[in-house]
């Protein structure tokens, strides 16, 4: 089946070349001959207009993972100075009929004009136009990079209460399309103005017979409607549209500077012969390359404001990199974990349980000193043993042993009991703040103090499958009642339950059963998995075709799917106000991506409703956790051994970044310093060189 993007393109392609005998210059002829011919001619120019879209998805993975390291969201700011106006046009407006033409439009349009504008020029042979808006369009997204990674503004539909994102949310493929592609906080500047005004400003600038006068119009017609259509659909903010276009002046006055020296180097013309003295004469073009060599040095041995100038950039990427790796890469593996198959965690402790040759191993760490792990007294145990751990308590159990330890004194057990069967455990918190044990043995529950003694437990508490505390709440999954969560307080008889409900949109099931050959049982689902606070419910239900990830808030009773209702989750973990999960996003098993085969790592802002994906890559990821200062998870390593990583919340820098961006600021004021001095003198000598012309002139009358 045709995908949705493939029909845009397509269709974008299509009326590319309807339009061209409309937009064409007059006395240009056409003939097929002309669409392979351009490509030899202009594919310099082509490559470097495209290098555009084949950098887009790698910078996009690089900012989702520093956004959700860094929190770098200026949408707040945005939002204080626009208030609702964008969400006034999407109520005036809004038709059911008008959503669908402009969510085709608003991509369809996009393609177009981004494609059919260079093809245009290299086809009609308008090299001075083709040289000028290939740099410029390449230029305008350079500028956008640090925006999109540095100042982060989410799509309006996500965040304006009641603002809705109508092309995102048109259907459950569209939508699949735009999430795959689009880390929907790249709001400023707008590339679908900024692009699209861009060649159009190059038009009025560099068109100086007017060939192109139909294009240049239909181009502002263009701008104007998606300037419309951005806002209306529930993506873009008005200030978004004044970036572009204010990078799109910057970048087509580039263009106009850089293009003769750029291209004198780069022409297609005559890159070719100088790749074939290369080859054939390689002496030749040694002394060539080696003179040229010699006069950029000899014009850095008196460099001009332009070569400082060039030296300032060079020193902001290099920085910008470092800063960039840094904050991406801050992820460090716990010390001393050897292949762990469970880990536990809370305040600043981590417990893993490692499978050794010479069976498992139970460590804790404080992750204020992740290198070194401290060893506790334990029971004999092995992969299947379980254990919790809250604040500084660690419970155990094997097959015939349950143990507490205190980790501020991990030699010495404070609760030591022969108790078989125990499949469910916890810690929990008593009503007088006292540290007391939930079991599960035979399928019933159990609560006793730290002294042994039983305390009061719900009455219909059997027949438990699953088991989930925290502090004081008790909550367990029964095999009678499998979509059902029982919610009860440690001390009390009674129960509330909690039906939780994974239905989806009938669009999504119809993609898994009728295009994906998977089953969607809901009669027959089943929670596996539940992360519990006192605020919130996240259960995990197993539709037969995949596992849905449910939040339900416990004091509104709301509920929602937290993932795509398509791809499966696994492992929701609650705390300090944060949804984490792991997700295979994207992955359609009828057409399986390698990129997408693998977890992720994901997690909700409670607050806010907004999620971010904490990992971007390759690995396999699973297992997440938030505490006090840190995340965790899981991943496999190359040679298929398991490792914990551990990630701080708060932002730092490495002393080798810090010592970086040291010196690049001092290099910057300096350059700059520099550079100021240059131009003045430079304008100075201009002045005088204009004067001494003027009379001279007046001489010669």
């Amino acid at each position: 089946m045709v995908s949705i993007y493939t029909t845009w393109l397509i269709t974008a392609l299509a009326l590319g070349v309807l339009l061209m005998p409309w937009v064409k210059p007059k006395w240009m002829k056409m003939n097929a001959d002309g669409f392979v011919d351009f490509i030899r001619r202009y594919w310099l120019h082509l490559l470097l207009v495209l290098s555009i879209y084949n950098a887009k998805d790698f910078l996009d993975g690089v900012d989702r993972i520093l956004l959700a390291n860094t929190n770098l969201d200026m949408t707040p700011w945005i939002y204080a100075i626009e208030g609702d106006l964008v969400l006034w046009v999407q109520e005036t407006f809004h038709n059911q009929l008008l959503t669908e033409i402009l969510t085709h439009f608003y991509v369809v349009g996009f393609i177009l004009i981004c494609y059919v504008s260079i093809f245009y020029f290299a086809y009609f042979d308008d090299r001075w136009m083709a040289d000028r808006s290939a740099l410029a369009m390449f230029y305008i997204y350079a500028l956008a990079v640090p925006f999109y990674l540095f100042f982060n503004v989410r799509v309006t539909g996500d965040y304006i209460p009641g603002m809705e994102t109508l092309a995102y949310d048109l259907t459950p493929e569209i939508n699949d399309w735009f999430s795959r592609i689009d880390p929907f906080t790249n709001g400023m500047p707008s590339l679908h103005i900024g692009i699209p005004f861009t060649i159009w400003l190059c038009l009025v600038r560099f068109d100086e017979d007017n060939r192109w006068r139909n294009y240049r119009h239909l181009l502002l017609g263009y701008v104007i409607l998606t300037a419309f259509t951005i806002i209306y659909l529930g993506i873009h903010w008005l200030l978004d549209i004044v970036g572009g276009m204010a990078l799109a002046a910057i970048a087509v006055s580039w263009a106009d500077k850089s293009a003769k020296p750029f291209w004198k180097v780069f022409d297609e013309r005559t890159i070719n012969s100088r790749l074939v003295t290369v080859m054939t004469q390689p002496s030749k073009a040694f002394v060539v390359m080696w003179n040229k060599s010699r006069e950029v040095l000899k014009s850095l041995s008196k460099p001009t404001s332009r070569e400082t100038g060039a030296l300032i950039v060079s020193v902001l990427i290099i920085v910008s990199v470092v800063i960039v790796w840094d904050l991406t890469h801050r992820e460090l593996p716990a010390r001393g974990v050897d292949n762990p198959t469970q880990v536990e965690a809370a305040g600043g402790l981590m417990v893993t349980l490692d499978e050794r040759s010479d069976g498992a191993l139970l460590l804790a760490h404080d992750l204020a000193d992740i290198e070194t792990p401290i060893e506790i007294v334990q029971p004999v145990m092995d992969v299947d043993s379980q254990f919790d751990v809250e604040d500084d308590k660690l419970l155990m159990a094997n097959s015939t042993t349950v143990m507490v330890v205190d980790l501020d004194n991990p030699s010495k057990a404070i609760f030591n009991e022969e108790i078989s069967g125990v499949t469910q455990l916890g810690l929990v918190q008593t009503t007088s703040e006292q540290t007391a044990i939930a079991l599960v043995t035979g399928g019933k529950l159990r609560l006793l103090d730290l002294d042994g003694k039983d305390i009061s437990s719900p009455s219909n508490a059997s027949n438990i499958e699953l088991l989930f505390v925290h502090g004081t709440s008790i909550a367990f999954v029964t095999s009678e009642n499998p979509t059902v969560v029982e919610l009860a307080k440690v001390g009390t008889m009674g129960t509330q339950s909690l039906e939780i409900n994974a239905s989806s949109s009938v669009g999504e099931d119809q993609i898994l059963e009728e295009k994906w050959g998977l089953n969607v049982d809901m009669e027959n689902a089943s929670i596996v998995d539940v992360a519990l606070s006192y605020e919130h419910i996240a259960a995990l239900v197993d539709v037969n075709a995949t596992k849905r990830l449910v939040l339900v808030d416990l004091r509104t009773a709301n509920s929602f799917i937290v993932n795509d209702a398509k791809y499966e989750a696994k492992d929701p973990f609650l705390g300090e106000g944060l949804l984490m999960w792991a997700s295979q996003d994207h992955h359609n098993p009828t057409r399986p991506m390698e990129e997408y085969s693998d977890f992720e790592i994901h997690y909700l802002q409670l607050k806010t409703n907004l999620s971010e994906s904490l990992t971007d890559d390759s690995v396999e990821q699973w297992g997440p956790m938030v505490l006090d200062d840190h995340y965790l998870w899981r991943q496999q390593t190359d040679d298929g051994q398991i490792e914990v990583v551990v990630l701080p919340r708060e932002a730092s820098l490495n002393t080798y970044s810090s010592y970086i961006l040291q010196i690049g600021v001092l290099l910057s004021i300096i350059l700059c310093f520099v550079f100021v001095v240059q131009k003045q003198e430079e304008a100075k000598n201009d002045n005088i060189d204009s004067g001494n012309n003027r009379e001279h002139s007046l001489e010669s009358e």
